[in-house]
């Protein structure tokens, strides 16, 4: 009967363990769930590297808190207080695992955020000549965007330590990259001036390149690809935050369109030629 009694009470202590893992693995979950909510609704607003950046450090405070927590509750009540402000051995068991390229990394992180060489949207070239526009910030890396729509992952301690050539620096602007596909037998400059022209007329659109003299003048049109059928033409735009992308986009994708068509540049399509070729044996 006593060793029955021991087995349920080892059976209600895993229980118990389990249930309060569980609590606090769905109090993390859920933390970083509304922590992502509020940061959100705060960008609707206020939009910027720094909330970006902000938003990351807090999911992982929220994460390290929660962890704090299950061990103060596994090791005792009374002990939550000195795990929290005492935990010198937790604190050099955690900086041990941790690689030194990922410390770089987050101060690197850091210091972007407060300092703000550039933006959410600011189209930079780095000094080893990438370039991109600013999509996200992660405790680790920067997120470009390129001409021809790649991620370029770029580490925080690397980029903090690079040279930055900025064209959107002191416009706050957003900028949004638009591409078009003509007929290998299109005249390139006259479907470049169309294009920019039809970019410079829409009512969304600002300035928010510089020319070589240094003067603001909208997004200059680069041909970045062959296609199958067709050569793809590249645009960034610049526009302002409050403005919505996809309206930006569809404003601009409709100019274009209306533009090339105006000036009898054909706009591509997959199609297939089917060749009959007489039986000579006939």
């Amino acid at each position: 009967m006593l060793e029955w009694i021991n087995d349920l009470e080892i059976w209600w202590k895993i229980l118990m363990t389990a249930v309060v893992a569980a609590a606090f693995f769905f109090l993390a979950w859920g933390g970083t769930k509304l922590n992502k909510h509020i940061f959100n609704k705060v960008q609707e607003n206020h939009s910027g590297i720094h909330i970006a950046f902000l938003e990351k450090i807090n999911c992982v405070i929220i994460v390290i808190f929660c962890i704090i927590l299950a061990i103060s509750v596994f090791s005792g009540a009374k002990t939550i207080w000195q795990t929290v402000f005492g935990g010198t051995a937790l604190v050099s068991a955690v900086l041990a695992f941790t690689a030194q390229d990922i410390i770089k990394d987050i101060l690197a992180g850091l210091m972007i955020s407060i300092y703000k060489p550039f933006d959410i949207g600011d189209r930079i070239t780095l000094e080893d000549g990438t370039a991109g526009v600013v999509d996200n910030i992660t405790l680790r890396h920067v997120v470009l965007i390129s001409l021809d729509e790649l991620r370029i992952i770029v580490p925080n301690s690397k980029l903090n330590a690079m040279q930055i050539n900025n064209y959107s620096h002191e416009y706050d602007l957003n900028s949004v990259q638009c591409r078009f596909s003509v007929s290998y037998g299109s005249n390139m400059e006259k479907v470049k001036k169309v294009i920019y022209e039809a970019v410079e007329k829409s009512e969304y659109s600002v300035p928010g390149a510089r020319s070589e003299d240094g003067s603001p003048c909208y997004g200059p049109v680069y041909f970045i690809a062959f296609a199958d059928s067709a050569l793809v033409m590249a645009v960034t735009v610049f526009f302002e935050r409050s403005e919505d992308p996809e309206i930006i986009i569809s404003d601009i994708n409709t100019r274009v369109r209306e533009a090339l068509i105006a000036n009898n540049i054909e706009i591509p399509y997959k199609y297939v030629n089917v060749v009959a070729v007489p039986d000579k044996k006939g």
